[in-house]
């Protein structure tokens, strides 16, 4: 079953000004010590509680986990907001990124606009925007021996040996595909813009709660990425006789084997952004990122 539509989750979601906050800082970014600094204490001298994730890694990660915290400051590039959403989405609670990335399709701030943004965060003059995950289970000998939750991807892929896999995809238990390919990869709305744009799939907008199916590099089997309705059970089963792998939102791969399969659906818990554009801002700030590219 799906879940309830992001025009409702925002519209149940307080946007209150934050008087708890836990900021976390992508850890080989120099230039975010001394911004660490002067957000802790510009929001100290406001009367709002500061943890970092480089002074008490620990106490932040479970701030959030137990919802102890109004709101995540993420410090850094999209990575930063994959963490940072993946710690607070449980407890629904909001993040807000300040950019030293290169692209920060999900950030929302600039490296240098932050202190205005947070005096408009601060009077709670801002929107939440919801992004739903994916769960995603290995499952082997018909036992679930491990889960993720994802707000980008999952990908199906070929590990070290250079040849491409063979998988099955089942939607809602009816057969959809059968493909040849490097990878297979199962996105959300959000990361339609990622990996699986990269690969030739449609851009959709982030408030959808669709799947899409991007194959990569297929050979003599369906080429084409399929958008799937909201609420679909996706079923990817391994048919190889080598090693293969599979990862989520970019991070270390795990080997995966013949016979495995890869269930994914809706996760029960969304990802909230703080937002100070307007509710337009998607297909704006897209087209923006893309211009930059060379031609």
């Amino acid at each position: 079953m799906s879940g309830p539509s992001p025009a409702h989750i925002i519209a149940t979601m307080d946007p209150s000004p934050p008087r708890k906050v836990v900021i976390i800082t992508h850890p080989q970014a120099p230039e975010a010590v001394d911004l660490l600094s002067d957000l802790t204490s510009f929001l100290q001298d406001r009367s709002v509680d500061v943890l970092t994730s480089s002074m008490a890694q620990d106490a932040s990660d479970q701030a959030l986990l137990d919802g102890a915290t109004d709101m995540v400051i993420a410090v850094g590039g999209d990575g930063t907001m994959l963490r940072a959403g993946s710690l607070g989405a449980a407890s629904r609670t909001p993040v807000l990124g300040i950019n030293l990335g290169r692209l920060g399709f999900l950030v929302e701030v600039g490296r240098e606009g932050w202190q205005p943004a947070l005096e408009r965060v601060l009077a709670g003059d801002f929107w939440l925007e919801a992004r739903m995950r994916l769960h995603a289970e290995l499952v082997r000998e018909g036992k679930v021996v491990e889960t993720w939750n994802a707000l980008n991807e999952c990908v199906v892929g070929r590990g070290d040996v250079a040849r491409p896999i063979r998988v099955s995809a089942e939607v809602d238990d009816r057969t959809l595909a059968r493909y040849v390919a490097d990878a297979l990869i199962c996105a959300t709305a959000t990361g339609s813009t990622a990996y699986a744009l990269a690969a030739g799939g449609p851009i959709l907008p982030p408030e959808l709660r669709n799947l899409v199916l991007v194959p990569v590099a297929p050979h003599l089997s369906l080429d084409r990425a399929i958008v799937l309705p909201e609420g679909s059970r996706v079923h990817i089963g391994l048919d190889v006789d080598h090693e293969a792998s599979f990862g989520v939102d970019g991070q270390n791969s795990i080997p995966v084997r013949g016979g495995d399969e890869i269930r994914v659906r809706a996760s029960e818990h969304d990802v909230y952004f703080v937002r100070l554009q307007d509710r337009g801002y998607f297909f704006r700030n897209l087209i923006s990122h893309m211009d930059h590219f060379p031609q």
